[in-house]
């Protein structure tokens, strides 16, 4: 059973309760009270006439009842009074209208209730003081009428009830239908939902509890929503990274296996072979970077890491200063500037981040060409930029930077040994450490990558020296800025 239906029951079970039982107390009260008022004048009615035959019998001195029994006759028919009956040792002095039958003089009760069919009476019996044995006089009243009344009104009520339970039912399902319509928007957006239609909703405008639920279904539908959608993303990366992990497989393998078929089933000479087995080797080595990466991303995601407050400006310069003849060797000017702060860090990991935004501003530059990295304390951040004037990158590969294998040039990162993992690498280290990482490039005027950290305590402000306000004004002087 709906609970429309539900409703509609138990508030016509409550109609009909409350109604029957106040229209049966009604006529109730309202019979005992006329007939409470029918007695006190049968009563009174009685009392007069008893008091008339006694005062009667006192003055006739004849005593042959000839008196009382005109007296009688002229008293009949008032009061509703239908049959009289006076009485003397079982004799019949008098009886006038209805026949009568006497009660018990001996009887405890005075007054008794009498049906004959469908007619009701009420019966009075007293006696009468008299020298001579007492009389007894009993008088017959009748009260149908309060009767009568009495059904007149049950039948009214049967049929104000009947009106009552139609015009109180049809107004009960009305109820019924406002107070469920929500349920039912609400049930209808649930099988929507369960039907794979994820842009269902209640919208429920009510304050009620009712529209409370409609509002969290909603809530909950749209988190659905966007749980899915973002299964569905991650599901298409995955298949994405799959296809381009056999794909970067598949070049250098291919390569090895040709290079080596050709070894084995033909007679080079010694160049040939040299430059085959070197072929080998360096799709080998790129194989062997590639399982590092890749090992290195799985281990990223199940490590603890263990972060210890860390002075940022001689991690850097340290850093720099290692990798500057390596980078001076091939043309290129590799410069720090970095202010105190400090981080919640594992520093070879970090290392390891910074290593690689220097790797790709290298292989970004070619030969010859500068790179900058500045450290600064910005608001609760401590912000490292990594500044070249390479190449650049087009603003829509922006983007997709941090995304496994990508390359904006894969023929020369092939070429350069890389594959595509390392701002994947990057991305998720600073993910570990709370940081974030940002790109700004401009083709042909170089590329700025922007790392910001959390900081856990302030850093003194730094006086700059001539030396770096000298590097200063480059950096200003050059047609790329750092990004905010």
């Amino acid at each position: 059973m709906r609970f429309r239906q539900k409703m509609l029951l138990a508030m016509v079970w409550l109609l009909s309760l409350s109604y029957g039982l106040g229209g049966v107390l009604l006529i109730s009260q309202s019979f005992r009270a006329s007939l409470a008022q029918e007695q006190a004048n049968a009563a009174a009615a009685y009392e007069m006439t008893l008091q008339t035959v006694q005062l009667v019998n006192m003055v006739d001195i004849q005593q042959d009842f000839s008196n009382i029994r005109a007296a009688l006759e002229r008293m009949e028919g008032g009061s509703n009074q239908v049959g009289l009956l006076l009485q003397r040792d079982g004799e019949t002095i008098c009886q006038t209208g209805e026949p009568v039958k006497a009660l018990d003089p001996d009887a405890e009760s005075r007054l008794v209730l009498l049906a004959r069919e469908d007619r009701h009476f009420l019966q009075l019996s007293g006696r009468v003081a008299s020298n001579e044995a007492p009389m007894q006089l009993d008088i017959v009243y009748e009260i149908t009428p309060i009767y009568a009344a009495r059904s007149a009104q049950i039948r009214t009520y049967h049929r104000v009830f009947a009106l009552l339970l139609l015009f109180g039912g049809a107004a009960a399902w009305g109820i019924a239908w406002v107070l469920t319509r929500p349920l039912g928007r609400l049930s209808r957006a649930a099988r929507q939902l369960a039907a794979g239609n994820l842009n269902a909703r209640a919208r429920l405008k009510t304050n009620d509890e009712v529209g409370r639920l409609g509002t969290e279904f909603d809530r909950m539908a749209a988190q659905l929503s966007a749980n899915i959608d973002e299964l569905k993303s991650a599901m298409e990366r995955q298949e994405q990274f799959m296809g381009s992990f056999a794909h970067e497989l598949k070049t250098p393998m291919t390569s090895i296996i040709g290079y080596a078929d050709l070894l084995r089933g033909q007679s080079l000479d010694a160049q040939e072979a040299q430059e085959a087995a070197n072929y080998i080797f360096s799709e080998g080595k790129r194989l062997e970077s590639l399982s590092f990466k890749l090992l290195d991303l799985l281990m990223l995601k199940h490590r603890d890491l263990q972060l210890a407050p860390t002075q940022l400006e001689p991690l850097i310069e340290t850093l720099i200063s290692h990798l500057q003849p390596v980078y001076r060797a091939q043309g290129i000017r590799l410069q720090c500037r970095c202010a105190p702060g400090v981080c919640l860090l594992e520093a070879d990991l970090f290392s390891s981040v910074l290593t690689n935004l220097l790797d790709n501003a290298r292989k970004a530059l070619g030969q010859g060409g500068r790179i900058y990295v500045l450290g600064e304390v910005v608001d609760a951040d401590y912000r490292i930029q990594v500044l070249d004037n390479g190449r650049g990158m087009p603003e829509r590969a922006l983007a997709h930077l941090t995304e496994a294998f990508y390359r904006v040039d894969k023929s020369r990162s092939r070429a350069q040994g890389g594959v595509g993992l390392g701002l994947t690498l990057c991305q998720q280290i600073l993910e570990l450490h709370g940081g974030t990482i940002s790109f700004a490039s401009r083709e042909g005027s170089g590329t700025c990558v922007t790392v910001r950290l959390p900081r856990t305590e302030q850093a003194d402000s730094v006086i700059l020296s001539e030396s770096e306000e000298s590097l200063q004004n480059q950096i200003d002087s050059s047609s790329l800025r750092p990004a905010e």
